[in-house]
């Protein structure tokens, strides 16, 4: 383990909650290249009682621009399917499992997804949520290890304590449009999450 993950490990150990530990992970320097091309970090939005928790890749530019999860057109796709199901994303806790905007969107490296994940398992070890839908591959595998989405999607896996179900990403959903296969599955593993939290 690097200097780095340890400082951040430890910072997020200390958290006694998720707004400690949210104004804690604003002020992270642990990644050099985020911090210089960052505007805001965006460590989430976990609403008291959450008993589901989605977790995500990374922020995007809206979100980076805002400092809040999902707000741009993945999170407007997330809404409005949660909604579908019958569930309010003021009721849903909202993660990524890096805290800051890679520059031009590139995938999280290694490194920086090692380095920021002291923060995503503390707020998890503090949110106790009851399901926690992954969505896409980056963060299935950041629960489960090297797998593929079509190996693990749509089926509980317990993993650390946690059930995890993985899916679609909306950006997916997106790509493949509104009759996709994608938003189709994503829209029936977000029913399923509903169900099981209920």
């Amino acid at each position: 383990m690097t200097a780095p993950d340890q400082a951040v490990r430890a910072a997020a150990a200390r958290s006694p909650n998720l707004e400690v530990l949210a104004e804690r992970a604003r002020t992270c320097t642990a990644c050099p290249e985020l911090v210089a091309s960052r505007t805001h970090v965006v460590p989430g939005v976990v609403p008291a009682g959450a008993r589901l928790l989605v977790l995500g890749e990374a922020p995007g530019a809206q979100e980076d621009e805002t400092g809040l999860p999902f707000v741009g057109k993945s999170g407007q796709l997330l809404d409005q399917l949660l909604g579908e199901v019958g569930v309010s994303r003021a009721e849903v806790g909202v993660l990524n499992t890096l805290k800051c905007r890679p520059p031009g969107n590139r995938p999280p490296t290694r490194t920086e997804s090692r380095t920021c994940r002291g923060w995503t398992e503390r707020q998890l070890t503090l949110a106790a949520p009851q399901v926690v839908v992954a969505l896409g591959l980056c963060a299935a595998r950041w629960f489960l290890g090297p797998t593929s989405l079509t190996a693990v999607r749509g089926r509980l896996h317990e993993q650390g304590g946690y059930r995890v179900l993985p899916t679609y990403h909306p950006s997916a959903a997106i790509r493949f449009g509104p009759n996709g296969e994608p938003r189709r599955l994503l829209r029936e593993d977000l029913a399923l999450a509903a169900e099981l939290t209920l």
